[in-house]
């Protein structure tokens, strides 16, 4: 599907504020009610809009401390990589995985409460995956900018 700059001024819209109820949208980016949900609608379907999250303040739910991984594994096979993989999709704390090309294997950005529960955590998860040569943390100091909006101009 290729983008006009109506769909664009949708997706910016929606980035925003994925709550807006249609008649909202359409007012916002100057159509009438029944295109703009048509082309919503087609911009799901085709998978442009994946899904409607609500972002979560981690400080208000006990989860103020965010930290960056660095995975350096034994080896690059498929079985080590895989199983690295599969373990860490269902840990909960490890929101963000990224296989690298570079000086570390995979960086992961992991929630926890505070620097105890990472030290657990560490113990508990991810010295126990198999494969796993060496691991580095980083501890963010200050967030100076975290965004889910992409920019499509």
């Amino acid at each position: 599907m290729k983008l006009d700059l109506m769909d664009r001024h949708i997706l910016q819209a929606l980035q925003q504020n994925g709550k807006l109820q249609n008649n909202e949208l359409a007012e916002r980016i100057g159509l009438s009610p029944s295109p703009c949900l048509r082309r919503v609608k087609q911009l799901e379907d085709a998978g442009i809009i994946e899904k409607y999250v609500a972002l979560v303040d981690p400080h208000k739910v006990n989860l103020g401390l965010t930290v960056f991984a660095r995975i350096w594994l034994k080896g690059q096979d498929a079985r080590t990589v895989n199983h690295f993989i599969d373990s860490v999709m269902v840990i909960p704390e490890v929101v963000e995985c990224q296989l690298m090309a570079g000086d570390c294997d995979f960086f992961l950005r992991i929630v926890v409460s505070d620097l105890e529960a990472y030290r657990k955590f560490q113990i508990n998860h991810l010295n126990k995956i198999s494969g796993i040569q060496n691991v580095k943390t980083e501890i963010p100091l200050q967030k100076i900018k975290q965004t889910t909006v992409l920019p499509l101009d």
